[in-house]
């Protein structure tokens, strides 16, 4: 059963009040890590978390990625999909919630000789790739693109890597016409909702802030004039201008 709104948010306020009370008895009892970490040495763990590991978990962090602007008419940037990585540009779209990525011998999915063709998805080169298979197909204003789901970790910025992200590879894009073939990106990540999201499939952003990967549920857009601007996930950047809030 899909969970209202209501419990989504009542549930994420109740995992950052479980953070921030770990991050603060974390500082003022550091026996208590000693502790943890012991446990944790004999169920037979390969590493032995310090202090400062402990509390970033409790904490999370904050990190940006540069958005790159093109005739203030495209705004991109770029995450990565796979172990090892693949990166791909994408639009940070606040309007849906799904994350897609052309895959190998997608139909319609760019041509070498414009702006060098796309960046495409080989899941048999990414070691934490896990098959899905159901059919995802998303609307646009400006078309459609059709594809099915997968499973894989994605990073956002420097090194917030999301853990078994549900995503879709694109197999034809051509409903998007020559706006993509013509376009600087290669798929789309959304921030919208949940609730907005096909398949499923719990956003990016979401499953950054379930695991623990973000100090706060937010994340901020400063946007440059024909120059280049940030995105930060997990609060609010140097270049601030427009911060959305997920808690």
């Amino acid at each position: 059963m899909k969970r209202s709104n209501h419990e989504m948010v009542a549930q994420h306020l109740e995992r950052e009040n479980k953070a921030l009370l770990m991050a603060l008895d974390a500082k003022n009892n550091p026996a208590d890590i000693t502790l943890v970490a012991s446990s944790a040495s004999l169920r037979g763990a390969a590493h032995q978390p310090s202090f400062e590991e402990q509390l970033a978990v409790a904490q999370g962090k904050s990190e940006s990625v540069t958005i790159k602007d093109y005739s203030n008419a495209q705004y991109y940037g770029v995450l990565e999909v796979g172990s090892p990585p693949q990166e791909f540009t994408v639009i940070f779209d606040t309007g849906s919630s799904n994350l897609w990525v052309p895959q190998i011998n997608c139909k319609n999915c760019g041509y070498w000789f414009m702006n060098g063709g796309k960046h495409k998805f080989d899941h048999s080169k990414s070691t934490t790739y896990v098959a899905d298979g159901t059919d995802f197909h998303i609307q646009y204003g400006s078309g459609d693109v059709k594809g099915s789901f997968s499973v894989d970790d994605v990073t956002l910025a420097q090194d917030i890597v999301i853990k078994g992200q549900k995503f879709a590879e694109v197999s034809d894009a051509g409903g998007l016409g020559m706006g993509y073939t013509l376009g600087k990106f290669d798929g789309i990540m959304g921030l919208g909702f949940e609730g907005l999201s096909l398949g499923n499939a719990e956003t990016v952003f979401k499953n950054a802030m379930d695991q623990g990967l973000v100090n706060e549920g937010k994340f901020a857009f400063a946007l440059g004039d024909n120059k280049e601007g940030e995105l930060t996930f997990g609060g609010v950047g140097e270049l601030y201008s427009c911060c959305c809030s997920i808690n």
